[in-house]
């Protein structure tokens, strides 16, 4: 079925392939998170510093999971086909008329990850498309900066993660590599600590806390002694991460130790951006010059009372009175595409 928000047939270009109605082909954007993948077709403009607000979306597509250390080879691989494949059928395009892939995947951590991803990606195209793949804290970045890699981003949603860029092109990155590895300001290491408080609570090795019956009912379950069974039957990051509704619900209620927990969140999350500042510079000699920090994911963007992504910014700038927290206005699937076109305008340029 074709996309309400195409424009129809698309037009021939000099070389004989279609053309969008708004330029010379497509740009497909991708931004794949540990729950979920999305993937936008927009027009090319090849101008990467004059893009039209809104930016026109021919298309969107949504699929699972596409990070490799969570579902596997064969399922990320299968889903991003899937996701690419929808979008350029929403669109009425087919994969002559794509200019350029840019693909942002958590777990893409290091170049045999992204050159893994690369090769899935390459056999779906003609041989003049470009294809991008990056970690997905990138096009995150990008979506804020209107795909332009100058500062950092923060990502803090089933998993989380600080990156940042400075404008010699430096990079620098801190937490990301997993709740077993300590990303406990993510939702999923939210949600985890207060499993845990409900079972020490239970246990008598602990406080008792709001948290037992709020997350109980929110499970239909019983008894403590039933979250053994519900964690351990399906232990996936998201599935955990989405208990957190219910820590902050506590929180605002008065609850003791889900407050305990969200600002061990918020000071974790905090850090996470100053090591990547410290670490490239951005705040200048003296700490106050500006950059922009741009805050993306559930954690911080959930628009409840005991609001998180406040409570990270107030400790971001109390390190760094030049910070700009930056709210998205478009989806890390559109920095993904926005960045595609700036990397072709720069090869262009080159050329």
């Amino acid at each position: 079925m074709r996309n309400p928000h195409s424009n129809g047939n698309l037009p021939k270009l000099d070389d004989g392939r279609e053309s969008n109605g708004y330029g010379d082909g497509v740009i497909l954007g991708l931004d794949g998170g540990a729950t979920s993948t999305v993937c936008v077709c927009v027009p090319f403009f090849p101008y990467g510093d004059r893009f039209p607000e809104p930016i026109p979306i021919l298309a969107r597509a949504v699929a699972g999971c596409t990070n490799r250390n969570s579902v596997g080879e064969t399922a990320a691989k299968d889903s991003l086909e899937q996701v690419i494949s929808e979008a350029l059928v929403q669109s009425g395009s087919d994969k002559s008329h794509v200019r350029g892939v840019c693909l942002g995947v958590s777990g893409v951590n290091h170049p045999s990850d992204q050159e893994m991803v690369e090769s899935w990606i390459r056999g779906m195209f003609p041989s003049h498309v470009k294809v991008y793949v990056q970690n997905d804290a990138i096009v995150a970045l990008a979506s804020g900066t209107m795909g332009k890699l100058h500062g950092c981003v923060l990502i803090a949603g089933t998993g989380c993660i600080a990156y940042g860029f400075d404008e010699d092109g430096r990079e620098a990155r801190a937490s990301g590599a997993g709740p077993i590895l300590g990303d406990w300001g993510s939702g999923y290491g939210i949600s985890a600590q207060a499993l845990t408080a409900v079972i020490r609570a239970h246990d008598g090795r602990g406080p008792e806390t709001m948290l037992t019956s709020t997350i109980l009912k929110a499970l239909g379950l019983s008894s403590p002694d039933e979250l053994i069974g519900w964690t351990y039957a399906d232990p996936s990051w998201a599935r955990i991460a989405a208990l957190v509704p219910q820590v902050v619900t506590c929180a605002e209620a008065g609850d003791e130790i889900s407050d305990k927990i969200l600002v061990d969140a918020a000071d974790d999350l905090a850090l996470s951006v100053k090591a990547v500042v410290q670490r490239l510079g951005l705040c200048g000699k003296d700490g106050t010059a500006s950059f922009p920090v741009v805050m993306v994911g559930g954690v911080l963007n959930a628009n409840m009372k005991w609001d998180i992504g406040k409570e990270v910014s107030k400790r971001i700038n109390k390190h760094f009175p030049g910070a700009q927290t930056i709210i998205p206005k478009v989806e890390p699937a559109v920095g993904a595409a926005l960045l595609a076109m700036n990397f072709l305008a720069v090869k262009n340029d080159v050329s």
